[in-house]
Parts: structure tokens; sequence; C-alpha cells
């Protein structure tokens, strides 16, 4: 199955979904951002791929902005060289316009993320040609209040739900790409690797995430995952 078609069954089959309070708003960028999404696949996903880097759902500011995981709007912009038009989701939140390219905030995860991956490979070809950042969950929650609700924090019905289309796809990306290692960019993504691939062979890891709201990332968070890819068996310089 091709990307582009994993892309567009994952699209309609989230938007049956409901989700209830207090989730008031949901984003899906593969859909009013999916021209920047296949963008990035098309330039830097070849196949195969040694490894899928796997974050948990889109941030703000980064892939709701941007179409791209961790899609942090600088390092999209001037490091993948990727900028095109970005639509509106359906139900905008007041508090988290979608301004595409031309919103002002940015958003750390995906500063460090990328960051880190132009530090280390300088170029992104030759970062890309042995990983890959995907994100498991493309759906963004929030609530009335603009707060961010993470995809576990959903009730069970919901959740289970969710869970299920994403494992899905998750499955058919890894079948696509075949990769060695998945590595979960943080905790909630690492588990639910584990639990959608337990039947494949392929080594399941996991790195710190670099989210602020994470004390661990805010001391060294480059030098932090050097050292636990390090201890995976992945060599990155």
């Amino acid at each position: 199955m091709q990307l582009h078609t994993i892309r567009k069954n994952l699209v309609k089959e989230l938007s049956a979904l409901c989700f209830t309070a207090p989730v008031t708003h949901v984003y899906n960028p593969l859909e009013y951002a999916g021209e920047s999404y296949d963008l990035y696949f098309s330039r830097y996903g070849k196949k195969p791929r040694e490894i899928i880097l796997l974050g948990m759902n889109p941030g703000p500011w980064g892939m709701a902005q941007t179409g791209v995981p961790f899609g942090e709007i600088a390092a999209v912009r001037d490091w993948l060289k990727i900028e095109v038009a970005v639509g509106k989701p359906g139900k905008e939140h007041p508090k988290r316009p979608v301004q595409g390219f031309s919103c002002s905030r940015s958003e750390v995860s995906g500063r460090r993320l990328w960051g880190w991956a132009a530090e280390c490979f300088g170029r992104p070809e030759k970062f890309f040609a042995r990983f890959l950042p995907v994100n498991y969950c493309p759906l963004l929650f929030m609530e009335e209040s603009g707060r961010n609700r993470t995809p576990d924090k959903l009730p069970k019905s919901e959740k289970n739900t969710l869970f299920r289309i994403c494992d899905s796809a998750l499955r058919l990306i890894t079948d696509y790409y075949r990769p060695q290692y998945v590595v979960g960019v943080g905790a909630f993504a690492a588990q639910r690797a584990k639990t959608a691939l337990k039947d494949k062979n392929i080594r399941i890891g996991r790195i710190t995430h670099p989210s602020p709201a994470n004390p661990k990332a805010n001391r060294g968070w480059a030098e932090t995952v050097e050292r636990e890819f390090a201890e995976m068996g992945i060599r990155t310089l």
C-alpha cells in the first residue's frame, strides 16, 4: 500500500470519530495540510528506512501549522525547504489559530528534534538516509480553554477506537518501510509501538521527549538522546 493511500484511508476513518467534553476542538493536519504532509514524505520518505522516530501527536505550533511531524516552522521552512499553502480545520479554536507558515510561534519540541538532526547530520539527506520522524496519532485535541489534551487522556471508549485505527496505520507504515527500529519519542509512543508491533521483528526503543514540560529535556536534550541511542546500539555520529 502506498503512503498516499494510507493517509487518505486514515483521514476517512478518523473523520467518522466523535469526541466528548472536555475536548471541544479536533484538528487533523493530514486533512487541511495534506499537501505539505505528502511533500514531506515524497521528498524525504523513500523506503526502506532503518529507524522510525515515533511521536505522539501534533503540537499546536508545529505539525498543526505545517503538516510535518514535529514540524516547527523555521526548521521545516529553512532546513527541510518545505513551505506550501496550508488550509484550515473545520472548527478552529480562537486561541489556537492555524496560520500555516505565517505563524510566529515556535514549538520547542520540534525545534529541539530538528536542531539535533541538523547539528548531527548537517544536511537533511544524511539524516533521512537512516531516520524518519512520524506521528502515531495525527489528531490534535483541545479543550475549551485551548489547553491540549493528549490521546492517552481520552475516555476509554474513545481512546480504544482511536488506538485501533492508529495501530493499524502504524503497522502499514512499518510494512512499507521495513525498519530495524521504531523509537518512541517519549513513553506513550514507545508503549503504543510495543502494542501495535508486538508480532513484528522490529526492535522497539525509547528516547526522552523534547517537550519543555519534561524537566529531563531541559537539561541538555541532545546529549541525553545521544546516550539513549547509543544504549540501543544506534550510532548517530
